[in-house]
């Protein structure tokens, strides 16, 4: 799998969402013209929150159209992959600091027939991922300290995507992930960024979730 997408993908990250009404809120997204559903799916020990299983994501999966990526920020996330494959995931991307055998989890991603994504918290270099070329379809650049929702953008990432490029040349996307907002976007787009995954600036918008959509696909230029 390569080649970069057409235009540049918004993910919307639900972490953000009014979980009363979520189904709502995913089709209100959709309807503004989000390209993926995103799930932050978060233990408590790799990172402080704790937030969905799959469940939610078999539930996402009959309100929506839209393709699911499920972020896990999990420790041994290798023992999940099975359950968010049949839960409807079309995507899931794992830690590279959170797995230990991040190759074999990769691999086994794939092997359930789902895209393959390898995440890099702030501090991690690009170069942890350069064995991962045969099995890693995308890559997600964190661009805040993961756990919570709402935290300010670190933009000293953003030359981690080009890195990552030239290091796994076959990537099919690479994304950014934390911080993102109509104001962050246009350098997250410049750095090399296919897939921008916003939560707040999605659903808490006050202009509502359809509108916040437009904006920052128009931010980031496509």
């Amino acid at each position: 799998m390569s080649g970069a997408p057409a235009r540049t993908a918004i993910a919307a990250s639900v972490l953000s969402a009014d979980f009363v009404a979520l189904g709502e809120a995913v089709r209100a997204a959709e309807r503004g013209g989000a390209d993926r559903v995103h799930v932050d799916v978060m233990d408590g020990h790799f990172v402080p929150p704790i937030t969905v299983g799959p469940m939610v994501v078999e539930a996402l999966r009959r309100a929506t159209r839209l393709p699911i990526d499920v972020h896990l920020m999990v420790e041994h996330p290798e023992r999940h992959l099975e359950a968010f494959a049949r839960a409807g995931a079309a995507t899931i991307t794992v830690h590279v600091e959170a797995a230990v055998h991040v190759h074999r989890a990769l691999g086994e991603i794939r092997a359930l027939g789902l895209q393959a994504g390898v995440a890099l918290n702030p501090g991690t270099p690009a170069e942890a991922v350069a064995a991962l070329a045969d099995v890693a379809d995308g890559a997600l650049v964190m661009s805040v300290n993961p756990g919570y929702a709402g935290q300010a953008f670190i933009p000293s990432v953003l030359p981690k995507i080009g890195r990552l490029r030239a290091l796994l040349p076959g990537l099919a996307w690479v994304g950014l992930d934390g911080g993102v907002s109509p104001a962050t976007a246009p350098a997250a787009v410049a750095a090399g960024a296919d897939v921008l995954v916003a939560a707040s600036a999605i659903f808490q918008a006050p202009e509502g979730i359809e509108a916040a959509v437009a904006r920052l696909r128009a931010a980031a230029g496509a």
